[in-house]
């Protein structure tokens, strides 16, 4: 994971763009996994079935980052740049959506993306997300879009 929060492509639409390094990843990582114990969700890490590769994560997380949007439980994945392009990340998202709708009884799922990043909005998209809100993320200064996806949506669009 740290040799994909390395790349500057992968975290150019991440908060402020900055890189992170093995430490910071390791910490982070620390804090992804004690999610699972005081939420009873997280990421999942996203491996390549015929290697056993590392590509990123996805799953799930509490947006603390954007309060304007709280209460509320967001998907997101980050993937290293030799797996885009392969609908892993739209495959992935969407295991994560139904976890959390189907085992956590989640009533909504929201995505945000920073303007710009039309890659990610068109995984929301295909998640069956629509967009609800344009705003600034806090912590950085950048606009991003927040998509979201009720239980009742995602009943109607899985049948």
């Amino acid at each position: 994971m740290a040799a994909v929060n390395a790349d500057p492509e992968v975290m150019r639409w991440i908060r402020d763009g900055s890189v992170r390094d093995e430490q910071q990843t390791r910490g982070a990582v620390q804090a992804w996994e004690s999610e699972w114990e005081s939420q009873g969700f997280g990421l999942f890490a996203v491996e390549i079935r015929s290697t056993g590769e590392l590509a990123g994560f996805t799953g799930l997380s509490v947006p603390d980052f954007l309060p304007e949007v709280l209460p509320a439980v967001e998907v997101g994945w980050r993937l290293g740049r030799s797996h885009w392009g392969q609908g892993l990340a739209t495959e992935a998202a969407a295991a994560a959506v139904r976890f959390g709708f189907e085992e956590r009884g989640l009533e909504r799922i929201v995505s945000i993306a920073q303007v710009g990043n039309d890659a990610s909005e068109r995984i929301m998209t295909k998640l069956g997300m629509h967009p609800v809100r344009e705003t600034v993320n806090p912590t950085c200064g950048r606009r991003v879009r927040v998509f979201e996806l009720s239980s009742d949506q995602y009943v109607t669009t899985t049948r």
